[in-house]
């Protein structure tokens, strides 16, 4: 991944692979109501606009809409494009593999739309409206941008998200149930932050392990703070004065076993949990754009983003 730290993943407790976030599922035999799963005239899903075979199991999730046709430019051939709103879909083949990449907006509220929707699109019959006998696991991939709180992690390196963390509390409206990495993480936050432990709607998320040491080997490896804005959620002022301004120098102080809190972005946690509980597997990669430590801004964001574009698609 380009001129980036490499640092070890070899360390107990995170070289045994446990079971992640889970959750209670609908029984199969239960119809699912055209109140829960709304389809359009046509018969796609009422947000993105798909059906099963618009959807590779290779899904690239980006915020930023226009990111998605920079994307699909480097397949060698696109099948299906479809836009409405802030998602873009578009799949197509890179290498021999069938990809899709697909924006999501800015926010966890939009995660839970894009997750729910690409799994019923790929493991709901909309004519039974029943889960299929045969549940198909995505494997997704979140390329974004981020700004980081340490001075010694340069703009332009590459950060991948092994934990998350955020307050948004979606996965708790399906009643997740964490695992004990999860738990024993939150845990520690909870006893160093006050307010955190505070928030009813704390919650930790972990990757997937194997599909991070595939894609994300070499980059910097932290714990992600997954925020619900981007001003004073993140420690920003502009002419309302954040109260989270000292938080961003507290969160750079936490150490958990080799890990630290690296990042602040704003989809991550939420990737992970929902598509844990669903059965499928993702991991989220940031290009760092912003030092927020040394105040830095990184002047070739283009090629950063280009080249982490790039590494993911080779090794997806």
């Amino acid at each position: 991944m380009g001129n980036v730290t490499i640092q070890s993943f070899e360390s107990p407790p995170y070289s045994i692979r446990l079971i992640r976030v889970n959750a209670p599922l609908r029984d199969k035999a239960s119809v699912i109501p055209h109140s829960e799963l709304i389809l359009r005239p046509e018969g796609s899903l009422y947000h993105l606009g798909i059906t099963s075979e618009h959807i590779a199991e290779k899904v690239i999730i980006v915020g930023d809409p226009e990111r998605v046709p920079k994307i699909s430019a480097l397949f060698d051939e696109v099948t299906h494009s479809i836009s409405g709103r802030e998602f873009i879909i578009h799949t197509g083949f890179y290498k021999g593999k069938r990809i899709t990449v697909i924006s999501s907006g800015i926010g966890v509220d939009n995660i839970d739309i894009v997750i729910n929707e690409l799994d019923a699109a790929v493991n709901v019959d909309y004519k039974t409206r029943l889960p299929k006998e045969k549940l198909t696991s995505l494997e997704i991939v979140r390329i974004g941008t981020s700004g980081c709180m340490h001075a010694d992690i340069p703009v332009g390196s590459f950060v991948s998200s092994v934990f998350s963390f955020a307050l948004d509390g979606v996965p708790n409206t399906y009643d997740a149930v964490h695992s004990e990495r999860e738990q024993a993480l939150r845990t520690a936050l909870s006893e160093k932050y006050p307010w955190l432990r505070e928030n009813p709607n704390f919650y930790v998320a972990e990757c997937d392990q194997p599909l991070h040491d595939r894609i994300a080997f070499d980059a910097i490896h932290g714990i992600t703070a997954t925020a619900n804005g981007f001003y004073g959620p993140q420690g920003r002022s502009v002419r309302l004065k954040s109260n989270m301004e000292h938080r961003i120098d507290e969160y750079a102080q936490f150490r958990y076993h080799e890990l630290r809190i690296t990042n602040f972005e704003m989809e991550s946690a939420g990737i992970y949990a929902l598509a844990s509980m669903l059965g499928h597997r993702a991991v989220s990669v940031c290009a760092i754009l912003v030092n927020r430590a040394t105040k830095e801004f990184n002047s070739d964001s283009l090629r950063s983003v280009e080249t982490l574009i790039r590494t993911v698609l080779d090794r997806f």
